[in-house]
């Protein structure tokens, strides 16, 4: 490219209708020329071709992606992960804002994120290291979507459980259980005072546990954990699989008394979450797994910020995420930022519940409540409930008595000395 040619792909914010561009936030690893690599970036992940040949015309100012910001952060001797490259020069780590015209893709996700994660953005000339940091959306382009149908208070209204976390546990063991000791399980977690018994993962529709038969069981004992209760109570069935069977797994489930759906949401894809959105009547809650492949390496990837914006764009109500915790290998600053996502103001769209998690337990309550701030999470232990000495049933109220010792503002030590459940985790 010319100096006129890179010009072409550089803007000021201030001069552009700020409504018709999504703002992306980059770390890139530049080698050579910094504002040819940069013009490159905006080109390919645009308009690429920007004027056909013998033509005077020119395509940027209406479709080309724009530097709007770029900051040289340093120079390095190498580049941070050994890449094969073409590019020659010095290499320098830069932070850029682009404004990118949303129009050149529309309200449609699929879309969106193959201009903003594409070819052209991870395999441009000259920068080898991409990370996509953040997205920002125009209120205009986040009202053509629908976002979460119950959100925060739905799930609320949903339970009756208001001023407090909502208690998620995931039935354990996670596979190999048959549905008639899945369901007892979760019925006794559901008696001791858990909000939402819930399917792993890792569990689909198989034969030894269909997703009908596992429905049907834990449907009934749903009911008649609110009937003995008096509370009401959510049975969380997970029914990611094929995209083509994803309905009828809805459909079937929800006939059942599932009164909540999980996905994984990247292995079935975001678009499919959002087609679920339309068609579902009760909660949809996203599950982690292949997140971590996109996002775990810090100058390279995309940051999973990114990703739960874009399930709360698709309509997820609650999104289950790597928690506090060495176990879940994500620094507390990004799980934070990840709880934000749900909770920040997003145009129009509800609220999605937060659900860190990694291997909690009574144990750990009160330092993720201090650590999200507020009462607006879910907590979702799975050994801390099913794995407790004195069952499924002394799990769950270990959990309760946690949040009734933090909201007397008493130890666990002192209260735990009248509540022999919670003692248990104690010595455990």
């Amino acid at each position: 490219m010319n100096a006129e040619d890179i010009q072409g792909f550089f803007a000021d914010r201030d001069q552009l209708d700020m409504a018709d561009y999504l703002e992306l936030e980059y770390y890139l690893e530049c080698i050579g020329d910094i504002r040819t690599s940069l013009a490159h970036f905006c080109s390919e992940q645009s308009t690429a071709q920007w004027r056909r040949v013998g033509f005077e015309e020119d395509f940027r100012e209406s479709y080309g992606a724009k530097v709007v910001r770029w900051q040289v952060l340093e120079e390095l001797a190498e580049l941070s992960y050994p890449v094969d490259h073409a590019a020659a020069g010095k290499i320098h780590a830069c932070r850029v804002t682009i404004a990118h015209p949303h129009g050149n893709f529309g309200p449609k996700i699929p879309n969106l994120i193959t201009a903003v994660c594409g070819e052209g953005t991870y395999f441009t000339s000259g920068i080898p290291l991409v990370k996509l940091l953040d997205i920002s959306f125009p209120d205009n382009y986040l009202a053509r979507f629908e976002g979460p149908k119950f959100g925060i208070e739905g799930i609320r209204d949903m339970l009756g459980a208001y001023g407090r976390p909502i208690f998620f546990g995931v039935v354990k063991p996670n596979i190999g259980l048959q549905p008639e000791h899945f369901s007892e399980i979760a019925y006794q977690s559901w008696l001791g005072g858990l909000d939402i018994a819930k399917d792993d993962e890792m569990l689909a529709d198989v034969k030894w546990s269909t997703t009908r038969r596992r429905t049907e069981l834990l449907g009934k004992a749903r009911i008649k954990a609110e009937e003995l209760t008096g509370d009401k109570k959510i049975y969380l069935a997970n029914i990611t699989d094929e995209v083509d069977r994803m309905i009828e797994l809805h459909d079937v489930a929800v006939a059942n008394g599932a009164n909540a759906l999980l996905l994984n949401t990247m292995p079935v894809g975001l678009s499919a979450v959002r087609m679920l959105r339309k068609h579902t009547k009760v909660p949809l809650i996203g599950h982690f797994p292949f997140i971590a492949a996109f996002s775990r390496l810090e100058k390279y990837g995309v940051h999973t910020k990114v990703i739960t914006k874009l399930q709360r764009l698709a309509g997820l109500d609650a999104i289950i995420m790597p928690g506090f915790g060495n176990r879940m290998m994500t620094p507390e600053q990004e799980v934070r930022e990840n709880i934000e996502q749900c909770l920040n103001e997003m145009g129009s769209l509800k609220r999605s519940l937060p659900v860190p998690g990694g291997s909690d337990s009574a144990l750990t309550l009160e330092s993720v409540y201090r650590k999200v701030g507020s009462v607006d999470f879910g907590f979702v232990p799975g050994r801390g409930i099913f794995g407790h000495p004195m069952g499924p049933k002394a799990g769950a109220s270990s959990i309760r008595q946690a949040w009734d010792a933090i909201e007397k503002g008493q130890t666990l030590d002192s209260y735990a000395e009248t509540h022999p459940e919670l003692m248990v985790m104690l010595d455990k």
